[in-house]
């Protein structure tokens, strides 16, 4: 058919099972209005779960987008190695930005935890509705750079809940970035998946919180010698790591 020569204009996020058609929310049919896209227009669908294809709007409203599916076109993207990013409840403009750029760097979840010096952060980006925002921007930067993985969001919790969510995997490498640890450059050759990430909050870790993460098993690991805000260090740390993993 024809639309199959035609490079798509744009990739909205469809979760669920799909066959001939699409149909997407209210949200999509809004973004592709937004866009000045119409009927008949290429477009890609990723499913989030690791899903890609692409279609022809066939149904374009206010409030009602379908999309019909080039079946050849269907393709499973395997999971990139698992990276899983802990974030800390901090300034909520630069939690959103850190949610975005990991998207695009392929990170595979996010965890936001509660550190002691979290609760000195006037605006913070903490609880359900500051999570659907977080979900959100995730979302447009899935759209954005066309991948078919969206991270699983964690809910916010406490350090001693979130290591005892993790204890019960004794797979892989846990690196705390700390000014301390060995060069994050060092450790890379010999890296063991799931890796996990962890950021300390805006003012730094708390004594007893590094100790913490340390008895849990976690290596330090430094990426120099300047102070990092916590969004640039989450970028510099992912893009390392992934560009070994890949």
């Amino acid at each position: 058919m024809e639309r199959e020569d035609r490079a798509p204009v744009g990739t909205f996020y469809a979760p669920g099972a799909w066959r001939e058609r699409a149909e997407l929310d209210e949200g999509a049919a809004h973004h592709a209005q937004v866009k000045r896209l119409a009927v008949g227009d290429i477009v890609r669908l990723s499913s989030g779960d690791g899903r890609r294809a692409v279609g022809a709007i066939v149904v374009l409203l206010k409030r009602r987008l379908v999309v019909e599916i080039d079946t050849a076109s269907r393709e499973d993207v395997p999971a990139p190695a698992r990276v899983d990013l802990w974030v800390p409840i901090g300034d909520r403009d630069r939690m959103l930005m850190l949610a975005e750029k990991s998207v695009e760097l392929g990170v595979s979840s996010l965890r936001p935890v509660v550190y002691g010096r979290s609760r000195s952060v006037a605006a913070r980006g903490e609880g359900d509705s500051f999570r659907e925002k977080l979900r959100l921007r995730m979302i447009g930067a899935l759209e954005q750079c066309g991948s078919a993985w969206l991270p699983e969001l964690h809910r916010d919790g406490t350090l001693e809940v979130s290591l005892a969510a993790d204890a019960a995997s004794r797979e892989g490498d846990r690196l705390l970035l700390d000014a301390e640890g060995e060069s994050i450059g060092e450790v890379m050759h010999a890296l063991d998946v799931p890796v996990r990430i962890a950021l300390g909050p805006e003012g730094g870790l708390e004594e007893e919180e590094r100790a913490q993460f340390i008895r849990a098993g976690w290596r330090t690991v430094s990426l120099g010698g300047n102070v990092l805000r916590f969004e640039t260090a989450g970028i510099a740390a992912l893009a390392i790591v992934r560009s070994h993993l890949r």
